[in-house]
């Protein structure tokens, strides 16, 4: 990369290891699946699809700049209090948010060790050092986090479920976790994959009584709006008022606001998407450990296979792809003898199973 002997990035800035997105191509096939990005393979609510496309008749005109009628529908479905969410472009953006407002040089951002890469890069991208925690069985291990808690740690991420483990724990953790943080630090509960869990609230009632816990949530999983990036936040009132002097007046398109309003109150379309995907995921799961392929038990809508080294988990990468398979290689998350599998729906499930059948078979020839 070319550098400039004068105009110089801030601090850490070229330190950032940039965001790999999975991949969405392959060599072999006829058809390609993407099971790379943990997208919803029946994709959005045909109410979200409409209101998107209604909303082009209005594009001359800026979008809501306080996303009220969202929100309030956010409140409506999950119970909550409307004035206290921020809207933002995917959950990536509120996490951004967050570090930029609360952290800074000097200060530590702590994450697990499998935690999602955003919330490394964008505690760089705020001048702050990302701090890994180690996990236990590649479950987030609240020991371990408040042992590497300091006088300098002002954020704690933690997603529940994991991505890319998949895995989580109990919320009497998660309380204990918010108990006894630094008072400096906030905790902040990554619930992209909340909705796949029947009566989860991705800890929306810790958020509740504590005045240092945050929760973030994604339209791009389960609602199938990936494409149109739009997240959001819950939080207390001093933190969501911080947070809302660093948000752009305009960070979310209308078409997103307007699908996603859609797409929370279609309650049903939701429901239905989480039954396909337990069931499937169940399945493929039960598939790949009768050949030799383990997981632990997952609650998202992916499972994180297990290979024997990193050399066969690179090998059955490769195969998958040469039958028009991708998914998702995760190396760089300290986890190389894995991959990571989207649930998709009941051929996408069938045809891994198969690919994979075969791969093990010439493995042990």
């Amino acid at each position: 990369m070319s550098s400039h002997p004068d105009i110089i990035p801030q601090p850490g800035i070229m330190q950032i290891s940039p965001y790999v997105a999975g991949k969405s191509t392959a060599q072999g096939g006829n058809r390609v699946t993407k099971l790379s990005s943990n997208e919803n393979p029946l994709g959005p609510s045909p109410a979200a699809k409409a209101a998107y496309i209604e909303a082009a008749g209005t594009l001359e005109t800026y979008p809501s700049s306080d996303h009220a009628p969202l929100r309030m529908a956010i409140a409506t479905v999950h119970g909550l209090d409307a004035s206290r969410i921020i809207c933002g472009a995917g959950s990536d953006e509120i996490i951004a948010f967050l570090c930029n407002t609360y952290a800074g040089i000097g200060d530590e951002v702590l994450y697990t060790e499998h935690g999602f890469s955003m919330y490394a890069i964008s505690a760089q991208a705020a001048g702050a050092t990302p701090v890994a925690a180690p996990e236990t069985n590649l479950h987030a291990d609240v020991d371990a986090l408040l042992a590497a808690c300091n006088d300098h740690t002002k954020l704690v991420f933690l997603a529940n479920p994991n991505n890319p483990t998949g895995t989580m724990i109990p919320h009497s953790e998660i309380t204990r976790l918010a108990e006894n943080l630094p008072p400096q630090a906030l905790l902040v509960l990554d619930g992209a994959y909340a909705e796949f869990i029947e009566g989860f609230d991705g800890h929306a009632s810790l958020v509740e009584t504590r005045d240092n816990v945050v929760m973030t949530r994604t339209f791009s999983k389960i609602y199938g709006l990936g494409g149109a990036r739009i997240g959001w936040g819950y939080g207390p009132e001093h933190v969501i008022g911080a947070l809302n002097r660093v948000r752009g007046p305009f960070n979310v398109s209308a078409g997103a606001l307007k699908a996603a309003e859609a797409a929370v109150q279609d309650v049903g379309y939701t429901t239905h998407c989480r039954t396909e995907n337990a069931k499937w995921r169940a399945w493929l799961q039960s598939a790949l450990r009768e050949i030799g392929i383990p997981s632990d038990e997952s609650f998202a809508n992916f499972i994180l296979t297990r290979f024997e080294n990193p050399t066969m988990a690179e090998a059955a990468d490769a195969y998958l792809q040469t039958r028009g398979l991708v998914v998702r290689n995760v190396a760089g998350y300290g986890l190389p003898a894995c991959l990571r599998i989207t649930i998709g729906d009941e051929i996408a499930c069938r045809a891994v199973a198969s690919a994979l059948a075969d791969f093990m078979k010439g493995a042990r020839a």
